[in-house]
């Protein structure tokens, strides 16, 4: 069988879990009992979906079986979904278990991977100046942006009108594709004020969108903030 990307498995089994939303903050991967069991076309595959208690909202995760392995397993993002290999061989229990490990391995990469904007608010600026010419053609710039103490209910806000910019010291620790999708939601209230349709077609250009989303209401759940993206 071969993948969208090219790749070729050799076993005839694939396994998809569930998109899911996380409960423990950086706690370690929870296994719990499959909600649902499908089967499906896929070869000649069964198809299970299955929610992990990871600290943040993940994609799909697609676990591929190949004969070829012997011990080594792997795992990487194709588009949405994280992409598990292992060996044929394994059993379901080992299955679940490196599927657990190898999304917090990824978890833990992802999240070392810091934005240089965390630096200082000149950096901030910076990294908004860059992602408004690749996002909006160089229309959506500020004329300050700055990191500001944990605000109750937000992430960030903007004033259009005075084309200001805080964002929340909370976000200084996140991966870096996140902190870029609240830069790229406040520069489109630049070009937006509300939250409608509009806007959403602006924010929507950054294909991490709908990713960061999940993250941060993770985040936010794991902590107890009640921090929605309405801004």
């Amino acid at each position: 069988m071969q993948t969208s990307s090219g790749r070729h498995v050799t076993s005839a089994r694939v396994r998809i879990y569930a998109r899911h939303v996380a409960c423990v903050r950086l706690n370690p991967v929870v296994l719990t009992r499959p909600w649902s069991t499908t089967r499906g076309e896929l070869g000649a595959e069964n198809v299970r979906r299955w929610p992990y208690g990871l600290c943040v909202a993940e994609p799909l995760v697609e676990v591929r079986r190949s004969r070829r392995r012997r011990r080594t397993v792997s795992a990487y993002r194709e588009g949405e979904t994280v992409v598990v290999l292992i060996p044929a061989r394994m059993t379901r229990a080992e299955e679940r278990r490196w599927v657990a490990e190898m999304l917090a391995r990824l978890q833990r990469s992802e999240t070392r991977r810091r934005s240089p904007a965390r630096a200082s608010d000149s950096a901030l600026l910076a990294r908004c100046q860059h992602l408004s010419r690749r996002y909006f053609g160089g229309e959506a710039t500020p004329s300050s942006v700055r990191w500001v103490p944990p605000m109750r209910t937000r992430w960030a806000s903007c004033t259009p009108s005075e084309r200001t910019i805080r964002i929340s010291q909370r976000l200084r620790d996140v991966p870096s594709w996140v902190l870029d999708y609240v830069l790229i939601h406040e520069l489109a209230h630049l070009r937006v004020p509300g939250h409608g349709a509009a806007f959403w077609t602006l924010v929507r250009q950054y294909p991490k969108t709908e990713r960061a989303i999940g993250y941060l209401e993770g985040l936010s759940a794991a902590a107890g903030w009640g921090i929605t993206d309405d801004d």
